[in-house]
């Protein structure tokens, strides 16, 4: 059984499965993880979704806020023995969902390429590459992603 829940980035099993992936990403990006990790704090970010299979929290991702009319995909994580069961698709699709109801049109996004599941799910849900912005202008691992959402 698969549930989707809505929270804040002061939920506990939120907290728990972002240290599980910043471990993850220590590993993949190596030298370069401490270049990513300022930008992954989850201090007060209030829109995350943690997906729980057979009410074990497996999953998550969260939004924030990125310019006027767009949010932008942070945290994105399942849990290794939980990959390939829709379980990052259901979170993507759960978080465009709510950047909607949030007024907002367009879902903005950055990934490693070290991480190839989740280029292969951007890519899948639609997702179109964009040029680096912000921060990740000129950092050659980076590939930055958006959505127009409807």
């Amino acid at each position: 059984m698969v549930r989707l829940m809505r929270t804040d980035s002061s939920h506990l099993d939120f907290r728990s499965l972002v240290a599980l992936l910043d471990q993850d990403l220590a590993i993949r990006d190596g030298a370069d993880h401490g270049f990513y990790a300022q930008f992954n704090q989850i201090t007060n970010i209030q829109y995350c979704v943690v997906v729980y299979f057979d009410d074990q929290p497996v999953g998550c991702g969260a939004i924030k806020a990125f310019g006027e009319d767009s949010m932008e995909i942070k945290r994105m994580f399942v849990l290794p023995n939980y990959r390939g069961k829709s379980l990052a698709q259901q979170i993507l699709i759960e978080l465009e969902k709510w950047t909607l109801e949030l007024g907002k049109t367009k879902t903005v996004l950055e990934t490693g390429q070290k991480q190839p599941e989740a280029i292969a799910l951007y890519y899948k849900s639609g997702y179109q590459r964009t040029p680096n912005y912000g921060q990740y202008i000129g950092i050659e691992n980076s590939l930055c992603f958006e959505k127009q959402l409807s």
